[in-house]
């Protein structure tokens, strides 16, 4: 079985969960608290130097991280990676701009709210800058999704669950999506789709 090393309030970890639901996939859930540097012991750091979650272990032994590789290695053979070259690059085109410009500041402004004291005057400034960035991103996504329902060949796919993993919780890092309207709808439409769990679901698909 597969075995998926985790934080429960990582969205580059539901990711993952998410896909692996709408898989059908079991899985074992290994809970491993960043927060106390579990990804820093020694033992986890000899199945990712890299010390971040997710992490993957195949039946085979080997390990497999980044959660976007994650997504494109257990998409492969399944409808939610499409077959045509074309196709299949803008769906890694996404998943490059949601680990380039949306993560990175989306998910970077949830996390400072939940996990931090309230910000200093530095911290605020930064935080206004990774809100700014956040909203070009969000920017990107509504003007492409007022044409077409999913961001690659009019359906479903892991390019879509990249981006929705740090998207829906977005307010939690005081991102408004009002103004989104396209990506408010576009979020209902993966909301909508067979084998959606929510980010706290539990690990058996």
């Amino acid at each position: 079985m597969l075995r998926l090393y985790d934080y429960a309030d990582s969205g580059n970890g539901y990711k993952v969960r998410l896909l692996l639901h709408q898989l059908g996939q079991p899985f074992e859930l290994i809970e491993v608290d960043i927060l106390r540097g579990e990804t820093r012991s020694e033992e986890f750091l000899r199945m990712n130097p890299n010390g971040r979650v997710p992490l993957l272990a195949l039946e085979d032994g080997r390990y497999l991280a980044e959660s976007d590789a994650i997504l494109f290695y257990l998409a492969e053979g399944t409808p939610l990676l499409p077959d045509e070259r074309l196709e299949r690059a803008q769906v890694l085109q996404w998943m490059f701009f949601e680990q380039y410009n949306h993560e990175p500041n989306i998910a970077t402004a949830r996390f400072w709210l939940r996990h931090f004291d309230p910000p200093d005057e530095q911290r605020r400034v930064l935080l206004e800058q990774k809100r700014a960035a956040g909203h070009a991103a969000l920017s990107v996504m509504e003007a492409h999704l007022r044409a077409r329902p999913f961001f690659v060949g009019g359906r479903y796919s892991i390019a879509d669950i990249a981006l929705y993993a740090y998207t829906h919780v977005a307010d939690q890092g005081g991102f408004h999506l009002g103004g989104y309207p396209a990506l408010r709808a576009w979020l209902e439409r993966v909301r909508g789709q067979p084998g959606h769990v929510p980010m706290d679901a539990p690990a058996a698909p």
